[in-house]
């Protein structure tokens, strides 16, 4: 038996190699996706090698993750329970979708992922996988193992000599892409515990933050951006510098309880600072380059949306012609936003767009060439038609 192993390095799927050769007596080939978790990665292919594994593939899917996973999750502004930016979920379709792919080329019978029977990832995993391979077969070692916890899985590393970074004192568990990192489990399961300032990777502590506020231009063009500062960069690199400059005051970090697909409620602390920074800016060139039905009708679709990339359904059809709508309302989102940064916070300063429909003749408290104020009088009688005969049928009632 050949088996295609979703792995990290870390303490779930270093385990997870060594129980799979020993339990399906099958020859394990790991696959970890480079989607920005940058140092976490060194190592990677030896260790899984040490562990038990075959061959083990790492490759870097950077660019593919910011322009098509990332990049259109961002024009659709893409915000789940109106919190979290969805950093973890958006990357599982690509890892999902890249793991299939390996099982194809090395003939693999089955494939393996590390994610618990609690959590999303598990969902997110198979429906993507069942997507592209209707009939491959899956191994989740949570689902099956006699492990209650990652204590266990702690005891077990140190048992068989599988070197991992967990340790009692820190169990919770990180997940690091290009997007965010995110912190689960540990001392974050009493969501009244306050995690610690100083446990920071993408965001500096806030109390560490810049004392000086700094301004960024971001351009973009039909809703995706591409340069920064005066200076075009690839997907990666943008989102990357955009990382970076959020870092430096302490932008992008939130610390939620959402509501799983699986219908607990989990305590989770995220770190997104790129996201964060072009989130805002997106839609402040939306306020003035997008229709105003168009907007409102676009926002209708951003909780679904949301649901649909959190749970899992992102090569599902309805999530397709959903992008497909959102595509098409980006069509004039061209142009630069200034944003300023400072402890902790974002905010928008400027915006400016050739497709702009503010009109500062129209707008403007001076003058009345645009615009008659006199024609409000009859539109606001015509609004009120309705709520002036409930009116008078209740005076009647009455």
């Amino acid at each position: 038996m050949k088996v295609v192993v979703a792995y990290s390095g870390g303490l779930d799927t270093s385990v997870i190699v060594k129980w799979v050769k020993e339990h399906y007596q099958a020859e394990v080939i790991g696959f970890c996706a480079d989607v920005g978790q940058e140092e976490e990665l060194n190592g990677v292919e030896a260790k899984a090698i040490t562990t038990g594994a075959s061959k083990c593939y790492v490759e870097d899917l950077t660019e593919e993750f910011a322009r098509d996973f990332i990049f259109p999750m961002m024009q659709a502004n893409a915000i789940y329970e109106g919190s979290y930016l969805l950093g973890t979920s958006i990357a599982r379709p690509l890892i999902g979708k890249r793991l299939i792919e390996i099982a194809r080329q090395e003939g693999a019978d089955a494939i393996c992922h590390g994610a618990t029977g609690k959590g999303n990832d598990q969902v997110r995993f198979e429906l993507t996988a069942y997507a592209f391979e209707p009939d491959i077969k899956i191994i989740a070692p949570w689902r099956e193992w006699s492990f209650k916890g990652r204590m266990d899985l702690i005891e077990y590393a140190r048992q068989h000599d599988i070197p991992v970074t967990s340790t009692a004192e820190k169990p919770y568990s990180m997940d690091r892409n290009l997007l965010h990192i995110s912190f689960e489990g540990g001392i974050l399961e009493d969501p009244w515990n306050e995690f610690p300032e100083d446990i920071t990777v993408m965001t500096a502590p806030l109390s560490k933050a810049t004392d000086t506020p700094e301004d960024v231009i971001i351009a973009f063009d039909k809703g995706v951006p591409y340069q920064v500062n005066g200076e075009k960069l690839s997907p990666a690199a943008l989102m990357r510098k955009l990382n970076a400059l959020g870092k430096l005051h302490a932008v992008g970090r939130v610390d939620i309880v959402e509501n799983r697909f699986v219908g607990m409620k989990s305590r989770g602390i995220y770190e997104t600072p790129g996201g964060t920074i072009l989130h805002l800016a997106h839609r402040a060139l939306e306020s003035i380059t997008m229709d105003r039905e168009v907007m409102h009708l676009r926002d209708s679709f951003i909780p679904r949306y949301a649901d649909m990339v959190y749970n899992g359904f992102w090569y599902a059809p309805e999530r397709e012609m959903l992008q497909a709508a959102i595509t098409a309302s980006q069509q004039y989102v061209t142009g630069e936003v200034r944003v300023k940064l400072f402890k902790g916070a974002c905010h928008v300063s400027g915006r400016r767009s050739p497709y702009s429909l503010y009109d500062e003749n129209i707008a403007s408290f001076e003058g009345d060439h645009a615009y008659n104020q006199k024609d409000a009088e009859g539109f606001i009688r015509l609004n009120a038609l309705r709520l002036r005969v409930l009116a008078k049928s209740k005076q009647r009632r009455y």
